[in-house]
């Protein structure tokens, strides 16, 4: 495969989209590679890059089963215990502490 085509920002011919344009059309890439390049210029740094992705090989998004729908939740569930206290902490938990905030400063709990 050669080099991508590049565009500038706001330049790229229709028929591309980026993952999140493709999404807002209920499409997925759907397994195809990378078919240009859009590159953002910024100042003393190295241009912001996002990736196109064909629009006519787009596939629509798999719909969610109530099997996903169950997966997820728990997974969400999940991020709301506290490892240490073992609660819920009714908010998902921080990773920079990595537990809820009443045992990672335990001096400012309510006494």
């Amino acid at each position: 495969m050669g080099a991508l085509p590049v565009y500038r920002w706001r330049l790229a011919p229709d028929g591309y989209a980026t993952r999140r344009q493709l999404r807002a059309r209920g499409l997925r890439p759907g397994g195809q590679p990378v078919a240009a390049q859009l590159e953002r210029p910024r100042r003393r740094r190295g241009p912001l890059v996002a990736y196109l992705y064909r629009v006519d090989l787009a596939k629509p998004v798999r719909p969610m089963t109530p099997a996903r729908w169950a997966a997820l939740a728990e997974a969400n569930t999940a991020r709301r215990i506290c490892p240490t206290c073992r609660r819920d902490a009714g908010y998902v938990i921080p990773t920079s502490l990595g537990e809820c905030a009443l045992c990672a400063y335990p001096e400012h709990a309510a006494a």
